[in-house]
């Protein structure tokens, strides 16, 4: 019983190391350009 409670133990730790390195990934690695371009201006004349 003992070996049981040590490999569901073990599972649930590498489960949890996966979803917080990909939390990590998402929050901090992948960061998207936070400035904003500027629109570009439209040409011709406005009705």
């Amino acid at each position: 019983m003992g070996d049981f409670f040590g490999l569901f133990k073990e599972v649930l730790k590498g489960i949890v190391r996966a979803i917080s390195a990909h939390l990590f990934q998402k929050t901090f690695l992948n960061k998207a350009k936070t400035t904003r371009s500027r629109d570009k201006q439209k040409g011709g004349s406005q009705k």
